[in-house]
C-alpha cells in the first residue's frame, strides 16, 4: 500500500490508478493497494454468500438487508471499498445505480491483508465510526480470526472474536450460525 503525495487526494487522483489496483482516499491520503490474494478472496467470497443468500436473496431466510461486494463508497471527500457492505432495506429500500454510495452502510466486513491492516484498523475504522456505520467485521484470513465490532457512542465495542473453525452467531446476522471454517484456505 502507498500514500501517493503530499497535498490532498482527489478523485481525478483515485480515477488515474489502474484497474489493477485497489484504490482509496482516506483523510486526504490516496491509498494503493494489490488486489486481493486468493485467501482473501476466498474469505470474502464465502462470508458473502453465506450472508447474502438469506439476509438478500433468499426468499427463505430472514431477509431485510442488501449485500454488496467492494462497493464504492463517498464520506465527505473519503472514497473507501470495503470488502463487504450491507444496510438494511429500511435504510435504502432501492440499490442506487450510479458508481458510488453516500449513505453508510450499516455493517461493514474488511479482509485484512497484510499490506491493508494497519489502514482497516486505523483509518478507515475512524471513518466508519464518523460516518455512523453500527457495525463491522474484521477478518484476517491468514491468522483464520473475525473479529466483531459495534458503534456505541461513537467508539468502537469490540463484540467478540472468532477464530478457525468456530461456529458462531454474529450480530447483526445473528439469526443464522456462521462456520468460519468454510472461510479460510486449508493450511
Amino acid at each position: 500500500m502507498s500514500a501517493a503525495s503530499k497535498r490532498p487526494a482527489t478523485y481525478e487522483d483515485l480515477l488515474a490508478v489502474p484497474d489493477t489496483k485497489v484504490a482509496e482516499i482516506v483523510k486526504g491520503v490516496l491509498y494503493v493497494s494489490p488486489r486481493p490474494a486468493v485467501p482473501h478472496a476466498r474469505a470474502a467470497s464465502a462470508l458473502g454468500s453465506k450472508i447474502g443468500g438469506p439476509f438478500d436473496h433468499d426468499a427463505r431466510g430472514p431477509g431485510g438487508w442488501v449485500i454488496l461486494f467492494e462497493p464504492e463508497l463517498h464520506f465527505r471527500g473519503d472514497v473507501l471499498v470495503p470488502d463487504l457492505a450491507g444496510w438494511r432495506r429500511a435504510r435504502m429500500p432501492k440499490i442506487p445505480k450510479g458508481p458510488f454510495i453516500d449513505l453508510a452502510p450499516d455493517w461493514c466486513c474488511e479482509v485484512s491483508s497484510p499490506s491493508t491492516q494497519k489502514l482497516d484498523r486505523a483509518e478507515k475504522m475512524d471513518v466508519y465510526a464518523r460516518e455512523g456505520v453500527a457495525h463491522l467485521w474484521i477478518v484476517d484470513p491468514i491468522a483464520k480470526i473475525l473479529e466483531c465490532y459495534r458503534l456505541e457512542h461513537e467508539k468502537w465495542l469490540r463484540v467478540g472474536t472468532w477464530r478457525d473453525d468456530d461456529k458462531a452467531r454474529i450480530e447483526p446476522f445473528d439469526a443464522i450460525e456462521l462456520d468460519l471454517a468454510a472461510m479460510w484456505i486449508d493450511d
